[in-house]
């Protein structure tokens, strides 16, 4: 290994890398809802900050069902879990992941661009192609 390569495994990588998963939530009318969003894994958790008055959020607070994947479709990485809203004060290494790769202050209560902060939490029940290692 050359000197300041890093060891991490690639999905690992990818998780800590990549700057958009793609979360499938389901609306009231049963339609699913897919959209691109920020996020980081920490703990074998994904947590996603939205506004709280956002389709994701809502339709998370109805239906937890949700499905996640990573963009690149020739190494896919896709899982299926419960998401719930989760209440401040977040996890520090939560804010310091969303700090790190964004650049992005989730402890602020109205965010600029999305109002509301919501921060979401997905449990994974079930990896179906690809996960973390």
């Amino acid at each position: 290994m050359d000197a300041g390569e890093e060891s991490e495994p690639g999905t690992g990588r990818r998780f800590r890398d990549e700057r958009n998963v793609w979360l499938a939530t389901v609306r009231a009318n049963g339609r699913p809802h897919l959209v691109p969003v920020w996020f980081v894994f920490v703990d074998d958790l994904f947590w996603i900050g939205t506004g709280r008055r956002s389709v994701k959020a809502s339709n998370v607070a109805a239906q937890p069902s949700v499905s996640v994947c990573l963009e690149d479709g020739n190494a896919p990485v896709v899982a299926e879990g419960k998401a719930r809203l989760v209440p401040p004060p977040y996890p520090d290494a939560v804010i310091a992941a969303f700090a790190t790769k964004y650049a992005w202050d989730v402890t602020r209560r109205d965010d600029p661009d999305i109002g509301e902060l919501a921060m979401l939490r997905i449990d994974v029940a079930r990896w179906l192609m690809g996960g973390p290692g």
